[in-house]
């Protein structure tokens, strides 16, 4: 055996020996480099000045991976952020909800009435409180009134949600409404009143604030007229009105949010028992005839 090894000892002195006379090629890859180790050098790299070599090509999709989750997140911020309130530290939410209804129903009637666009509201508003006394309130009257009072409490939070196209909480405008059979029942001197809400609720959530909040209502008054003839109604109107809203494509805009939001509204009275459906394609004076019956049957004699 030890004659064996010997050999094998001396090949690996003169090895050693060897390695030690060539010159290190980490000491100075300028001096020591041949041409070809420098190639391949450079080919053993991921990334060259021109560009990468077949089989060594970058991979870009992590890159743009990263970009697609941020651009992501950044638009998720953004719509956030447009969710949110307007700031404003000289508007004032109303109070928190209360755990009683601010009217009793005993005291105060309150009818809601809606309809599509060009349905007739306005018009048998204006019957019922020429003839019954009502006292009639418009949530978007409200709204654009208070807008423009001096010292309003809620008008430039109202404006600052306007011009960047968000609805306006719900809790103001039924604080609005609040407020203004408030109003109405001091200058009566009394706790008793009736009134008509147009146009409201337009949305479930809307009601249930309302109802839980400021009074229940009586009944919902609904006016039951075709799109089409809502349609001729509004265009017919809208060649004296002025109004920017009267034309036909914003007409049908009108249309689909009403049956979108108020619609559920509208179908939820009814499974209530509160609904009362009038026919509005008949003349204004037969309309009226069949809501004063209405009234009558629901809330009895001179209601």
């Amino acid at each position: 055996m030890a004659s064996r090894m010997m050999p094998l000892r001396s090949r690996l002195a003169a090895g050693s020996s060897r390695a030690a006379a060539r010159p290190s090629t980490t000491a100075s890859s300028a001096q020591f480099s041949t041409p070809r180790v420098i190639r391949r050098q450079q080919q053993s790299r991921g990334y060259s000045s021109q560009g990468p070599k077949s089989g060594g090509a970058i991979k870009f999709w992590p890159f743009f991976a990263i970009i697609g989750i941020g651009s992501a997140g950044y638009v998720g911020l953004v719509n956030r952020r447009k969710e949110m309130p307007p700031t404003d530290d000289t508007a004032q939410l109303p109070a928190p909800a209360k755990s009683t209804p601010t009217f009793s129903g005993d005291d105060v009637t309150v009818l809601f009435v809606l309809g599509g666009p060009g349905a007739g509201k306005g018009t048998q508003c204006a019957k019922l409180v020429a003839q019954h006394g009502f006292t009639h309130l418009s949530a978007g009257d409200l709204l654009r009134a208070e807008q423009e009072r001096p010292g309003s409490q809620f008008g430039d939070l109202i404006r600052d949600y306007i011009k960047n196209g968000l609805i306006v909480p719900m809790e103001v405008t039924v604080q609005l409404l609040e407020n203004a059979m408030t109003d109405a029942l001091q200058k009566s001197g009394g706790k008793k009143g009736k009134f008509l809400i147009d146009g409201f609720p337009r949305k479930m959530d809307q009601a249930h604030k309302f109802e839980e909040t400021v009074c229940p209502a009586k009944m919902v008054l609904f006016y039951d007229v075709p799109e089409e003839e809502m349609e001729r109604r509004l265009l017919e109107r809208g060649k004296t009105s002025g109004r920017a809203d009267d034309n036909a494509e914003s007409i049908r805009k009108r249309f689909r949010t009403f049956i979108e939001t108020s619609m559920p509204v509208v179908d939820y009275y009814e499974k209530e028992g509160k609904l009362v459906k009038i026919n509005g394609t008949v003349p204004p004076d037969t309309v009226f005839a069949k809501t004063q019956k209405a009234l009558t049957d629901h809330l009895g004699a001179g209601y």
